[in-house]
């Protein structure tokens, strides 16, 4: 598995056959500016980490909450380092600043109004402000190339109900996170085939879209 972190536009590494390639935003005027130490990309790069089985490598920015910084971050991402998933963490409220689903959709050519549903039917579970969330997903394309982006929320756990779900004491499944349905919404764009440990999120596809195992070790 491939974790490497890379900054510089200008030093796009060779992408491997069927390697993931993920864009991790953090939108935080605090943390950005060094008041804080940011929570959300680590705990993205600690879920991936656990969930997926099949190669993938990341791409992070910690920038403020302006929305040119985002969108900029968000087209970089996509369209320099052909990103296939782009996620973002915080900006998504009704404060003023709050601008990322704004941003977000700016730099869209399509959306994906079922994952920020499920996104605050699962929060709901535990707060009765998830309602007060505004988390988009969109799909970002150019002539050659598209990604997934999602907007996350900022807290660990959060992000890791949302991503993954809500499961019993016994590990069952009683309500599925977004992250069962982007393997396959992947695949449909024409990105690399994600495999998960399904201990941690189960990828759900249809069967005759199922692969024989292609992860490499």
């Amino acid at each position: 598995m491939t974790t490497a972190k890379k900054n510089n536009p200008t030093q796009v590494s060779a992408q491997l056959p069927n390697q993931l390639r993920i864009g991790l935003v953090s939108v935080s005027d605090r943390a950005s500016s060094g008041v804080y130490e940011d929570q959300g990309i680590p705990a993205l790069r600690d879920w991936f980490t656990a969930a997926l089985t099949s190669p993938w490598e990341m791409e992070t920015r910690l920038i403020p909450d302006e929305q040119a910084a985002i969108e900029q971050a968000l087209i970089e991402l996509v369209d320099v380092f052909h990103c296939d998933l782009v996620l973002t963490t915080g900006g998504t409220g009704p404060a003023r600043r709050d601008v990322t689903p704004e941003a977000t959709r700016a730099v869209a050519t399509k959306e994906m109004p079922g994952f920020g549903e499920q996104m605050r039917q699962i929060s709901l579970k535990f707060v009765p402000t998830a309602i007060l969330s505004r988390q988009i997903t969109v799909i970002r394309e150019t002539a050659d190339h598209a990604a997934l982006i999602m907007n996350l929320p900022g807290q660990p756990k959060s992000i890791k109900e949302t991503l993954e779900g809500l499961k019993d004491a016994d590990g069952k499944q009683l309500i599925a996170g977004i992250f069962a349905a982007v393997p396959y919404c992947i695949d449909l764009m024409g990105g690399p085939y994600i495999e998960t440990d399904d201990n941690v999120c189960k990828a759900f596809r249809p069967k005759s879209a199922i692969r024989a195992n292609t992860s490499i070790v």
